[in-house]
């Protein structure tokens, strides 16, 4: 999926990349705490998985969006956030080479 983003990047002339996640790609059981909850979404490993393979690419910023914290039984929707996040920073320091 990377490969794909990147190509499509490239061919665009490497304008620069946003990521802007939205946490109601996640599956109500892993993110209750959303305006719209999205049955049969990705579970929590997936979406950290898509963010750390995203990580490779050169981009400005990122942002998480949806979160609803009086909807969000237990703080899931807010630590899967928070974790995908920090995920992303991660990345972005290691692409960095701090």
């Amino acid at each position: 999926m990377v490969q794909a983003i990147r190509q499509r990047w490239e061919a665009r002339g490497r304008p620069p990349l946003y990521l802007s996640l939205d946490i109601d790609c996640l599956d109500p059981a892993f993110a209750p705490g959303t305006g719209t909850p999205e049955p049969g979404g990705l579970c929590s490993s997936q979406l950290l998985t898509l963010v750390e393979e995203l990580c490779a690419l050169p981009c400005v910023g990122m942002d998480c969006v949806e979160v609803a914290p009086p909807c969000d039984h237990a703080e899931l929707s807010s630590l899967a956030a928070a974790h995908a996040v920090w995920t992303w920073l991660c990345g972005q320091r290691r692409l960095a080479g701090l």
